[in-house]
């Protein structure tokens, strides 16, 4: 068993450290090490994956590998729940950039404030409330040109606005259900639904503890903004392409937040009803453009990288447990915090922040959540306190870095493309105040209200 797990251990680590420096390739590196994983659990499937007692066919060896395999994979180790949320959000975040319905939202923002200053920060909050339901790349890339047009009018170097539009839409991405993949992770994991990043055992949830945020963000881009307040302008407002994508999105948040109130329903419910409502989007699309074109152009530029992405970390991270290494690194970290309550929130928060600032936060998040969920339990605590603190320090700590986060890495590509080329250190004089200011402050009312 010792000798499985060291194994196991290997490949875990092999396959994050080539993420870390090749991560174009880290589809091809999540599949190989999942892959591995699959070989051990069949070959040793007593020392990985469990086989439950009422599929063991004990005179047929084959027979029960088979039978393990497809019990992980498809009722286990990956959850499909998530998978299909994230597969229909994304149908329908296309959509509604596609109907120029943000675009027209934030044009009557330019045109109804006082000045240019608060506009930038309004459209900077309505960056992150769109990111709440839409991917975070999809949002940066359709408040892009907004705010590129309007840095152009008053004469404004774009550099500090595009890095507001990345790391709004990264703060606000962990806010809900749809918002991002390690918020659905999370709620696969804790088994919330729509309603408890709201409300969850009678005290204010992730949503709430995240706005917090948000709030100490706003004032930190204004105070840079400020200089342009005496500036107006005046902008063409975009024509909106159709209503309906926004009517999907609300019938999905709706759709979800009633589901919380069924207890009884099938495990893919809430999957099977987001990916149904992207299906009707995508006939509508077909009706609207009337081009299969558009069609295959459309779903080829869906983020299919994360979805096999997500099943390989899925299958590497269930290995990880199924082997004994999380209940392991639960019993040293919980060694690390001498049974102080306090100590193990700070830990959970500053290690996910400095991790997620230079390392994809999808596969972290999978491996953690037991950990954190575990450690809190030994310490006798609620285990919302240590999972809440992962959530927010790992989405928030993408803002730490240039390419924390892919919002990020799309910003500054925008940015340089534009003829404004952002250094590293450039991005770190607003990335690390805004990180650690906007953390701080979810982080203490999360310990106020969860500890």
């Amino acid at each position: 068993m010792e000798k499985i797990k060291l194994v196991v251990l290997g490949i875990a680590v092999i396959m994050y450290a080539l993420i870390v420096i090749v991560p174009k390739k880290k589809v091809l590196f999540t599949t190989l090490a999942a892959l591995s994983i699959v070989g051990l659990a069949f070959v040793f499937p007593d020392a990985i994956f469990k086989l439950p007692q009422d599929l063991v066919v004990a005179e047929d060896v084959m027979q029960n590998r088979l039978f393990a395999l497809e019990h992980c994979i498809f009722d286990g180790v990956i959850n499909w729940n998530v998978m299909l949320i994230y597969l229909g959000s994304m149908i329908l975040a296309s959509l509604f950039i596609f109907s120029k319905v943000p675009s027209r939202i934030a044009d009557a923002i330019i045109s109804r404030t006082p000045n240019t200053g608060l506009a930038m920060v309004l459209i900077l909050v309505m960056t992150g409330i769109i990111s709440i339901f839409v991917e975070n790349v999809a949002t940066v890339l359709v408040m892009a040109p907004v705010a590129m047009a309007l840095c152009k009018k008053i004469k404004v170097n774009p550099t500090l606005f595009m890095i507001g539009l990345a790391v709004m839409s990264n703060l606000e991405g962990c806010a809900t259900l749809v918002g991002d993949p390690p918020s659905m992770i999370f709620a696969g994991y804790a088994g919330f639904n729509f309603n408890d990043f709201f409300i969850h055992s009678g005290k204010i949830s992730v949503f709430f503890i995240v706005q917090v945020g948000l709030l100490v963000g706003s004032v930190f881009f204004y105070l840079f903004f400020a200089k342009n307040g005496r500036n107006v302008v005046e902008v063409e407002k975009e024509k909106v392409v159709s209503w309906f994508p926004l009517i999907l999105l609300c019938l999905m948040v709706a759709g979800l937040a009633s589901m919380s109130f069924v207890k009884f329903r099938f495990p893919y419910t809430a999957g099977a009803f987001v990916l149904g409502l992207g299906i009707v989007g995508l006939l509508w699309y077909i009706i609207r453009t009337r081009s299969l074109k558009a069609l295959r152009v459309l779903l080829r530029d869906l983020d299919w990288e994360t979805i096999f992405f997500l099943i390989g970390i899925f299958v590497v991270v269930a290995g990880i447990e199924a082997v004994g290494l999380l209940e392991d690194l639960s019993v040293l970290l919980a060694s690390l915090t001498k049974g102080s309550k306090f100590t193990g929130f700070v830990l959970i928060l500053a290690v996910s922040i400095v991790i997620s600032g230079f390392v994809d936060n999808v596969p972290y998040i999978l491996a953690m959540l037991p950990v954190a969920d575990s450690l809190a339990k030994n310490l006798g605590l609620n285990p919302e306190l240590y999972m809440f603190a992962l959530l927010i320090g790992s989405c928030l700590g993408g803002n730490l870095t240039p390419f924390g986060a892919s919002a990020n890495v799309v910003a500054m590509g925008i940015v340089k493309k534009e003829g404004y080329p952002m250094g590293f250190g450039k991005w770190l004089k607003a990335g690390v105040p805004f990180t650690l200011l906007t953390t701080a402050a979810s982080a203490l009312v999360l310990y106020l209200i969860w500890a």
